[in-house]
């Protein structure tokens, strides 16, 4: 009787040994690129070439995961963050996603910048079925969890912010002649689009003129100066950073004022209203979703207040009045969400599927009533934008937030 009781009391520790190895197996899932100790990170930036204004993105995102280490990791794991230059060529970034995903092996490709390199890395991430997360780009097609899966934004369309201009226009100044000023590829097109679809009917004879640059091109001055012959009352600025400088700065040399609105991506303080020339850049109207880090009124905000603190710590003499800074961590932060609720099941599916369970949250850096909210059917983050204008050597908030209603596709 007493060996039965045994052996069925060595039995049941046998099974419940069992059941708490399987449980703890079942709650640990990897796929390449994580593990009990590191999750692998790549990350492709225009660090040279044309937009290389942008660089100092994945600077702060690389001294942000820095931080989250020195801090003990996410769920007990160092972020490894891995980023290359892509010099903003698309032939270069997808030389550098397929060293990320075969020779480094990353979990994820995040937070890779511009419009020309995601298209053309999107197809063979989305066949390899490697998250490509929080794009570094506004185009509108990142929202399409139909046909690519892999792939979500991160920023507010370009339509989206493009229709905001449009509406502002129609109601403040209906009359007026206009000009679009775009990059030629999918980032430029996709504002022109947006544009159209916000004056509807009233685009034919409201827009006057359309030219379009190529980003290889040293200056734009030759487009200015042809623009200005037609005679428009609105410039609308859809360019890079380095081509929205020589643009404010040329039609001021040109003497020609008329009312200029530029892309939320081109509105650094430090990087393009400074080159151009605070006096020339006076009065220029964006849209914006995040704070400006130049910006005395955000100097007892909370969250500003942890993001002066980070870069006085890890980015000690960077500009922060260059909103790359902002951008960079804003992203990292909400990165950083999605590995944590990942717990410790870090497949990719898994962190594709938080990343599109993220439910109104706010990273320390944007503006106080954008939230970052995603579905299984929508794949556009942030959604919201508030008019602003520059003013002095910064930019000042006016109006309501307003949402750009572009659909997913």
């Amino acid at each position: 009787m007493l060996l039965t009781v045994r052996i069925a009391a060595i039995s049941a520790a046998i099974v419940a040994v069992a059941a708490t190895s399987s449980a703890a197996l079942a709650q640990k899932k990897y796929d390449t690129g994580a593990s009990d100790t590191e999750i692998k990170i790549g990350n492709i930036m225009p660090y040279s070439g044309p937009a290389s204004a942008y660089g100092v993105i994945g600077k702060t995102e690389e001294a942000y995961f820095r931080m989250i280490n020195d801090q003990g990791g996410i769920n007990g794991r160092k972020v490894n963050f891995v980023s290359y230059d892509d010099a903003y060529s698309p032939p270069k970034a997808v030389e550098q996603v397929r060293k990320l995903v075969e020779s480094d092996e990353v979990l994820a490709v995040f937070n890779p910048l511009g419009t020309p390199s995601n298209t053309a890395i999107q197809k063979y991430l989305n066949s390899k079925k490697i998250p490509q997360l929080f794009v570094a780009t506004g185009a509108t097609k990142w929202n399409d969890p139909k046909n690519f899966p892999w792939t979500i934004g991160w920023q507010p369309s370009y339509q989206s912010e493009a229709q905001i201009y449009a509406k502002w226009l129609m109601k403040e100044k209906p009359d007026a002649k206009i000009a679009i000023l775009y990059q030629n590829d999918d980032f430029g097109k996709d504002y022109l689009k947006g544009t159209k679809d916000g004056f509807g009917a009233k685009a034919s004879s409201a827009i006057i003129m359309e030219e379009s640059y190529e980003v290889s091109e040293p200056s734009i001055d030759g487009h200015i100066v042809k623009i200005k012959a037609a005679n428009p009352d609105v410039l609308l600025i859809y360019t890079t950073p380095k081509f929205g400088a020589q643009t404010i700065k040329k039609t001021a040399e040109l003497g020609w004022k008329p009312l200029q609105i530029i892309t939320n991506v081109s509105i650094s303080v430090g990087s393009v209203m400074q080159p151009a020339g605070f006096d020339n850049a006076q009065n220029v109207l964006s849209a914006a979703y995040a704070k400006d880090g130049s910006d005395p009124q955000w100097a007892n905000d909370p969250g500003m207040k942890k993001w002066n603190a980070f870069l006085d710590k890890y980015m000690p003499g960077v500009d922060k009045t260059d909103n790359g800074v902002v951008y960079g961590y804003g992203a990292a932060q909400t990165l950083a969400k999605v590995l944590e609720m990942c717990g410790d099941d870090l497949t990719r599916a898994n962190v594709m599927k938080q990343a599109a369970s993220l439910k109104d949250f706010a990273p320390d850096t944007l503006l106080p009533g954008v939230k970052i909210n995603t579905s299984a059917t929508d794949f556009a983050p942030i959604a919201q934008l508030q008019m602003q204008r520059f003013k002095g050597q910064k930019w000042e908030l006016f109006g309501e937030i307003i949402s750009g209603d572009v659909p997913s596709e």
